[in-house]
């Protein structure tokens, strides 16, 4: 429980939540990379990937994707239990401290999407 009574620990723990959610993001969007590499390397060599370059590619892809989602729902759900510890004078009136929890949970909702795509065209 904090004891400041000061909004600044409002604001510095929503800092944490949007570097974790630009971890998530980077993640996702580096899984994304590496899921489409196989299609770059076969447009590249105009050759077919064999089905080990191709299952590789999407495992880790699919995977990173996965972990960036989780990361986005682990800070929202920690971002949480932080906010239940502060006193109504560390949250400033009027000011929606949700945005930040919405966002990661549309940000993991996407990357859930994404992966499920990516592992069902690659089937």
């Amino acid at each position: 429980m904090s004891y400041l009574n000061d909004p600044r620990v409002l604001f510095a723990a929503e800092r944490t939540l949007l570097a974790w959610q630009r971890t998530a993001i980077a993640l996702m969007g580096f899984g994304f990379v590496v899921e489409r590499f196989g299609l770059f390397l076969r447009m590249v060599t105009n050759q077919p990937l064999s089905a080990t370059q191709r299952s590789f590619s999407l495992g880790l892809g699919v995977t990173l994707i996965l972990l960036g989602a989780g990361c986005a729902v682990l800070s929202a759900l920690q971002f949480r239990r932080v906010l239940r510890t502060l006193s109504a004078e560390e949250i400033p009136r009027g000011y929606w401290v949700s945005a930040g929890v919405w966002l990661n949970y549309l940000l993991a909702l996407a990357g859930l999407a994404l992966a499920v795509h990516f592992v069902a065209s690659g089937l």
